[in-house]
């Protein structure tokens, strides 16, 4: 199956050390081979690189690795192909536009019946159960809220009782985001960890390499890090439970929701 990162700040902050130890999962230290792809946001605008070749070997990947972009939201995604063909269309993540927000979307796992599901005006580009369940969701959106309301409570929970009907059709683990708020759904694997004051060091399981957090952040500074696996092995990393749907905004779980199975 793939993998996915996220991360979720109060100040705009790179992900340099945690994509490091991502893009080797992609084709060295993990099978995820099939393409990789990464989103920024920066205000409501965002900036996207992928490619469809193993993140490993990526020159691509080492642009990102070594270019500190500084981001409040990011959404990550590394391949193992299991729908559809190893292309730049099917690579994740997938962004559309609604309610005046560009949303951002990725998918770990494999849905089965996926083809019944009805997208509206949201069309996939590419052929993977993943951009189509995507597109399912933004048509439910936006049928069940044509306006976005100011309270999102509503909506947050509404979004969790979607991701549960994915859940139905098999492994269903996402991230997506509008680069204010990331939403995280959990079938059986994603892990996420808060680092605020006072910040300690961290050292990557899959790459050799140490940071020192205090270094390089304020005493302001909150930060979390969404993974599919915890990328370091110092630090304590909670595991989500299947069914939790857990909303971060500017670093802070803002929104959680746990649906029980029917």
């Amino acid at each position: 199956m793939c993998e996915l990162l996220g991360m979720s700040a109060n100040v705009p902050t790179d992900i340099c050390f945690s994509f490091t130890g991502l893009m080797q999962r992609g084709g060295n230290t993990g099978p995820h081979r099939d393409g990789w792809g990464i989103t920024f946001y920066e205000g409501k605008g965002f900036r996207t690189f992928k490619d469809p070749n193993p993140s490993c070997q990526s020159r691509i990947a080492e642009l990102v690795q070594e270019y500190p972009i500084k981001s409040r939201a990011v959404v990550s995604h590394i391949r193992q192909a299991n729908r559809g063909a190893v292309n730049l269309e099917n690579t994740h993540p997938f962004t559309r536009e609604l309610w005046g927000n560009y949303w951002t979307f990725a998918h770990n796992g494999q849905l089965t019946g996926y083809e019944s599901l009805k997208t509206g005006r949201h069309q996939a580009v590419g052929d993977t159960d993943s951009e189509i369940a995507f597109c399912w969701l933004l048509n439910q959106f936006e049928t069940k809220f044509p306006v976005l309301p100011d309270d999102l409570n509503p909506v947050f929970s509404y979004f969790a009782e979607c991701c549960d009907q994915l859940r139905q059709l098999g492994v269903y683990n996402m991230l997506l985001s509008n680069g204010e708020y990331v939403l995280t759904y959990c079938t059986n694997n994603l892990h996420w960890i808060t680092r605020r004051a006072p910040f300690g060091k961290a050292s990557l399981i899959d790459e050799d390499v140490t940071i020192d957090f205090q270094q390089e952040t304020t005493p302001k500074d909150v930060v979390t890090v969404i993974a599919t696996q915890p990328l370091t092995n110092d630090e304590n990393w909670h595991k989500m439970a299947t069914g939790e749907f857990i909303v971060f905004h500017f670093g802070e779980p803002v929104f959680n929701q746990v649906v029980e199975d029917k």
